[in-house]
């Protein structure tokens, strides 16, 4: 670990609900345990103050929480690639080459501008402010309908998505490397012309072996049984009885047991309901509850167009609206921006348009919602009744993850990296396919870039997408978002074949709600479908 990662632990620490708690029961402590003569001396209070913090941390029950804290932080720490072995010259020509890493920030940069200026121009042409104080009827409203926010009358016929998946896949289409020699993309035969090295089928294998076909599986094997894995449901139990993260997460490779994903999630994240969460997500509340952001009427307009029109989803609206307001305003988002070469979109206060001292985040959050933005948070409410918990898990699902669906970034996780993979897969692990489909004018990534960027909400049933979900959040990767798509056309492979036209290959492709993810995923990285 390098002393920069040091550093951000050290910040993310002092600003987290586990450096209060301990302050708290130290406090306790003295003020219970102390004489208040021996505290008044300054050497005295130190030496009290350092004795209780030692004696604390050496409960069980405290140093579960600092090792679960640090597993969660040190998962947000940028991954950092080592070289330990010498590169042959095959691999030296599929490394990322000089200067792409300026290139991929200017790519970001205009991408930015571009959001920036379709945001302002919906301002203009609508007459609309980027943010305005609530009046105080529009306050009472709010406030007495908080859990019911569905039932608002906003107009938002005017309004449109800033951005949607198309429009992002075109960016990522023309993202070109300056320094990259011919070599390095004349066998790229898609649309992704980065040259970002990819993993093999091999090396994904090794990175999965958890999901062999010889290994039960959640939601493949427990599925014959009459009652299910009763096994798996026993060994989930004590894992959540140890309260360590790390066994969590290596239970979740194999997929966890429905009736507890919600607790081992969180047990993951490191996600409790404190005093100190709950001061700060009613401080989220008060936010919304003061001012109208303009982004609060695309928040609306994406939960009506995506969520409340789903079969599987329209129950969650009011929740959708209330925890997408909350996450809207939430600065601790914007550290996300750190970890990349993104910056967070930005308003001036008082006209002061140019005046980086009164430059501030806009939203406060740093996120622009995308069109289908709100089926990211979807699947969560089917786990946590209390909303509380749920914006907790979803603020860390997209911190970790999902933030990386739409940045451009060379990270292999990052969006791009995730396109690259999916076609190089495909090219390697269906030539057929991938040739047909070529040579008819389709272009496979143009059908799964919308899959991906949803991380498969909305398209896949409720389960198993908190199926596919599990392996994310146990592998602390999204390639499993590439490879799975890549088994979803070879699933369909039969019917692809035959199609002649792009809209033909779409249809084919259209309902994925028949697909369970555990026997594609096993199927793509172990076997090979039967034609």
């Amino acid at each position: 670990m390098e002393e920069a990662d040091l550093e951000e632990l050290c910040r993310n620490f002092f600003d987290s609900d586990l450096h209060l708690s301990l302050l708290e029961a130290v406090e306790k402590d003295l003020t219970s345990g102390a004489s208040s003569s021996y505290l008044a001396s300054s050497s005295g209070g130190f030496s009290a103050a350092k004795d209780a913090l030692l004696d604390r941390l050496n409960t069980p029950e405290s140093r579960r929480s600092v090792i679960n804290w640090l597993f969660a932080a040190s998962a947000k720490l940028p991954k950092r690639q080592y070289q330990q072995q010498p590169l042959s010259q095959q691999q030296q020509q599929s490394l990322t080459p000089v200067g792409e890493a300026a290139h991929i920030g200017r790519a970001q940069a205009n991408w930015e501008k571009r959001i920036c200026k379709s945001l302002n121009t919906m301002c203009s042409d609508l007459g609309l402010p980027l943010a305005r104080r609530r009046t105080e009827k529009d306050f009472n409203a709010l406030v007495s309908k908080w859990n019911e926010l569905s039932v608002i009358e906003k107009d938002v016929s005017s309004i449109r998505p800033v951005y949607a998946s198309k429009d992002f896949l075109e960016v990522l289409v023309a993202v070109r490397c300056p320094n990259a020699l011919p070599e390095m993309t004349d066998t790229r035969w898609g649309l992704i012309h980065a040259p970002l090295r990819c993993k093999t089928i091999d090396q994904l294998r090794l990175d999965y072996h958890d999901l062999a076909i010889s290994l039960s599986q959640t939601g493949v094997d427990d599925e014959c049984l009459p009652d299910g894995d009763v096994e798996r449901e026993k060994l989930t139990v004590k894992v959540l009885e140890s309260g360590s993260a790390p066994l969590a997460q290596e239970l979740a490779k194999r997929g966890v047991p429905l009736s507890y994903r919600g607790r081992l999630w969180s047990l993951i994240f490191d996600v409790s309901v404190t005093g100190h969460a709950e001061q700060y997500l009613q401080g989220l509340k008060q936010a919304v509850l003061d001012h109208d952001l303009l982004v609060d009427a695309l928040i609306f307009k994406d939960v009506k167009l995506t969520a409340a029109n789903n079969d599987m989803y329209f129950v969650f609206e009011d929740y959708l609206h209330m925890i997408l307001l909350m996450f809207s305003r939430d600065p601790a988002i914007v550290g996300v921006y750190r970890r990349c070469c993104a910056t967070a979109p930005k308003a001036y206060l008082n006209g002061r348009v140019g005046d980086e001292s009164a430059a501030v985040a806009y939203p406060p959050s740093g996120v622009i919602p995308f069109h289908g933005f709100a089926l990211l948070l979807c699947p969560l409410c089917f786990l946590y009744p209390d909303p509380k918990e749920l914006y907790l898990v979803f603020r860390e699902l997209y911190t970790r993850h999902f933030y990386k669906l739409h940045v451009i970034s060379s990270e292999p996780d990052s969006i791009l990296g995730l396109c690259a993979l999916f076609e190089s897969l495909l090219q390697t692990q269906e030539p057929e396919l991938f040739h047909h489909l070529r040579s008819e004018g389709i272009q496979p990534l143009r059908i799964a870039f919308r899959w991906m960027m949803l991380a498969f909400s909305g398209l896949l049933l409720p389960e198993q997408v908190l199926l596919l979900w599990d392996r994310i959040v146990a592998y602390d990767s999204l390639t499993i978002l590439p490879l799975f798509a890549v088994g979803v056309f070879s699933f369909r492979k039969h019917n692809l074949l035959q199609t002649k036209s792009f809209s033909a290959a779409e249809a084919v492709l259209s309902d994925l709600t028949t697909l369970s993810v555990g026997p594609i995923l096993q199927l793509t990285l172990f076997a090979r479908y039967n034609d």
